[in-house]
C-alpha cells in the first residue's frame, strides 16, 4: 500500500533538504507551505514535491494548516512530518510492513528523539510520542497549539526503537522565545481554568519534578537541570497569563 508524506513549512530552508532526502523513497511528498520568503519552495521543487499553499496571515502556529495539508495527499495512508524531523529507514520499513497487516490501527504514535544544547539524550524528556501516521480520511486536527489529532478508529504506539529525529538544536534563547509564543496560544485552550495563586507554585514544582526526576534529566548534569527549570518556568507563563486575563476582565466588569 502506498504512503503519502505531508510536510507543513514556513521558511524551512535550514533542514528541509535533509528532511526530504530521508523521505524520498515514500510514494508521494506533499509540501504545504505558508507563504515562505526563503528558498523553501525551491528546495521542494528540486525534490519533485507536490506543493500546496496555505495563507499564513497572522497565524503563528502550524495546527490551523494541518487538515488542509493532509487533504492534499493522494494516498489513503499519511505520514505527517515537520520540516525539522528526519524519518529513519527503520521507521519507514516498519510503517510499510505494518499497514500490510490485518490488525493495523487507523492511527499511530511515533517516538521522536529531541536535541537540547547540542546533544540527544536517552532521558524520557528527550523522547516524546507524536500522533503522525494515520488514514487520510479518518483524521481531524484541532487548530489549537500542541493539539493531538482526533482519529476515527483504533490508535497504537509504534515500538520505541523506530524513531524520527528532531533536528532542531534548541538553545536556551530559543526555548525562552518559544515559551512566550506557545504560552500565548495555550491560554486559548485553558481559559476555562480558574487557577488560584497556589497554582503558581504547584504547577511549576510538579513540572520540574516530572522532568528532572521522573523523566531522567537528573542524569544529564547542567543540561538536565536547565531543561527542567525551563519546563517549570513555562507553567509560570501559562498560569500567569490566564490569571492576568481574568483579572482584567474582572476590572472591566466593575466599571
Amino acid at each position: 500500500m502506498p504512503i503519502s508524506v505531508v510536510i507543513n513549512t514556513y521558511n524551512a530552508e535550514k533542514h528541509l533538504e535533509r528532511v526530504l532526502d530521508a523521505v524520498k523513497d515514500f510514494d508521494e511528498i506533499v509540501v504545504c507551505d505558508m507563504e515562505s520568503t526563503d528558498s523553501t519552495l525551491d528546495i521542494a521543487r528540486k525534490y519533485g514535491c507536490k506543493i500546496a499553499t496555505f495563507p499564513k496571515g497572522n497565524i503563528t502556529i502550524v495546527e490551523p494548516a494541518r487538515n488542509f495539508a493532509i487533504k492534499q495527499a493522494t494516498h489513503e495512508w499519511v505520514l505527517v512530518v515537520d520540516a525539522d524531523e528526519v524519518i529513519t529507514p527503520e521507521l519507514r520499513e516498519y510503517l510499510y510492513n505494518r499497514i500490510g497487516q490485518a490488525d493495523c490501527p487507523t492511527g499511530m504514535f511515533i517516538s521522536r528523539l529531541n536535541m537540547f544544547m547540542g546533544r540527544y539524550s536517552n532521558s524520557k524528556s528527550s523522547n516524546d510520542y507524536q500522533l503522525r501516521f494515520m488514514k487520510r480520511n479518518k483524521v481531524d486536527w484541532p487548530h489549537t497549539i500542541h493539539s493531538v489529532p482526533h482519529i476515527d478508529g483504533p490508535v497504537e504506539k509504534a515500538p520505541n526503537k523506530y524513531k524520527m529525529l528532531h533536528l532542531a538544536d534548541e538553545t536556551v534563547h530559543q526555548l525562552v522565545n518559544k515559551a512566550n509564543i506557545y504560552s500565548d496560544n495555550e491560554v486559548v485552550k485553558k481559559m476555562h481554568k480558574n487557577y488560584g495563586c497556589w497554582a503558581l507554585f504547584y504547577r511549576p514544582l510538579w513540572r520540574f519534578f516530572r522532568t528532572y526526576i521522573l523523566k531522567g534529566e537528573i542524569m544529564h548534569g547542567k543540561r538536565g537541570l536547565i531543561k527542567a527549570y525551563l519546563d517549570a518556568n513555562y507553567q509560570v507563563y501559562v498560569v500567569s497569563k490566564i490569571m492576568e486575563l481574568k483579572l482584567r476582565e474582572k476590572d472591566c466588569n466593575k466599571k
